[in-house]
């Protein structure tokens, strides 16, 4: 009797081990299988960002501004009015201030480069640094002269005069679409007013032109 119930026991035993190990396999392959759908789903977010990301790296981001694409006129002059362009303008650091144009350029050929300025001291611009030109992979600098003063100019209100500055030359070889910039301090925001008391210390850049040079 004493055998019976100790073989009892001991069966009990063993299928309360058998029935305890079958519940811990099953949690454990709960717990997998939980691991694995949460793995998949990672996989699947992170490959929906990546898809996402290509298609966002491969399109041209929006500009906000209003700015429209500039051609070439028949004489071959590029004219670049500062209220066309896409700017950066910032007054607390006009240092890295810049215009951008969208050009289409029909005629190869040397330009010379002149920049206009609104200003009231006709033998001073004020410009503290040099003016950048950028276009086609290459740059030229100078720092604006009154060069030319242009009175009575519909470019600049009353009593401000129009003063043109030579910048240089470049040879442009390719035709096309291209951007142009201008870096300068004297590019200003579009709604700054040349009006203002404070304007009567700074000159205000409003335009850019490539002249063809004929020789």
């Amino acid at each position: 009797m004493k055998y019976l119930i100790l073989f009892c026991e001991f069966f009990q035993n063993r299928n309360n081990g058998i029935i305890f190990a079958a519940f811990y396999i099953q949690k454990k392959q709960e717990r997998l299988t939980g691991m694995k759908r949460t793995i998949l789903g990672l996989m699947t977010i992170a490959g929906l960002s990546l898809f996402i990301s290509c298609n966002n790296t491969n399109t041209k981001p929006e500009s906000s501004s209003t700015a429209e694409t500039i051609r070439q006129r028949e004489d071959g002059t590029i004219s670049l009015k500062l209220d066309k362009a896409d700017c950066y303008a910032d007054l607390a650091d006009r240092s890295d201030n810049t215009a951008e144009w969208n050009v289409v350029v029909s005629k190869s050929g040397r330009y010379s480069v002149w920049i206009s300025s609104a200003t009231l001291d006709t033998t001073d611009l004020k410009y503290k640094n040099s003016v950048m030109v950028n276009v086609q992979d290459k740059m030229i600098q100078a720092r604006p002269d009154c060069d030319r003063i242009i009175r009575n100019s519909s470019d600049v209100p009353y009593p401000y005069f129009r003063a043109d500055s030579f910048i240089g030359s470049l040879y442009l070889q390719d035709t096309g679409h291209f951007y142009i910039q201008v870096t300068s301090e004297m590019i200003l925001p579009k709604d700054y007013s040349i009006n203002e008391s404070s304007s009567a210390d700074i000159a205000k850049l409003i335009s850019v032109s490539f002249m063809p040079e004929i020789r």
